[in-house]
């Protein structure tokens, strides 16, 4: 007898704990168009709470589109972002976005130009919107002139070719106009050619890269 109301006590105990738990973090999704996929999915795997990046097209209207004709087809390069929503929040993520890339260019970004380069937030649901056009309304503030970045709904998303996938940090070697780099090194030397970062600085001075930990 001693046994069983040792054991009922145990359950009892136990259901207690367990009801005190914190709830299981679940993993949520974000879309972005910030130019190069390569720098969108180098920054955001650099933000505390970001479980994972893909880089890929969408947007636009053909299907199955690929590196060669994605542009064509009216897509931009985009990043699908999961992340931990328990660690970080998709208005932080959307602060991150728009201290990452340059909202007041429409033609494109950097020294990238045309439609398939343009800035663009790819919202899931009514509270994603919601979110996004607030933190469109934060940027032009913090500004003090218009944001060109549209919200548009999320359409299909594409997975871009596994050779660019992790990119910035890939050691397999690759022919370039400097000889056989990695692609590690080749990413490095485009986004200061491209001057991204330097352009982040005269746009967003010190807050630029805003939430980026690297």
């Amino acid at each position: 007898m001693l046994h069983r109301f040792a054991g009922m006590a145990g359950c009892l105990l136990a259901l207690a704990f367990a009801g005190t738990q914190p709830s299981a973090a679940e993993t949520e999704t974000a879309i972005f168009a910030g130019g190069c996929f390569w720098c969108v999915e180098a920054d955001f795997d650099h933000v505390p709470g970001v479980l994972s990046t893909t880089s890929g097209y969408t947007g636009g209207e053909t299907q199955n589109p690929t590196y060669d004709d994605y542009s064509s087809g009216g897509h931009r390069e985009a990043v699908r972002i999961e992340y931990d929503d328990t660690r970080v929040g998709y208005d932080q993520l959307l602060d991150v976005f728009f201290h990452s890339v340059d909202p007041t260019d429409e033609g494109g970004q950097f020294c990238d130009r045309g439609h398939a380069y343009t800035t663009a937030i790819y919202v899931l649901n009514d509270a994603q919107r919601q979110a996004a056009e607030k933190a469109k309304a934060a940027a032009e503030e913090e500004l003090g002139i218009p944001v060109a970045t549209p919200i548009e709904p999320a359409s299909t998303f594409w997975p871009a070719e596994d050779y660019h996938q992790d990119y910035y940090q890939s050691d397999e070697r690759i022919l370039s106009r400097f000889g056989y780099v990695t692609k590690a090194n080749a990413y490095k030397g485009y986004r200061e050619g491209c001057g991204r970062d330097a352009r982040l600085r005269q746009v967003w001075g010190e807050t630029a890269l805003r939430g980026i930990v690297k």
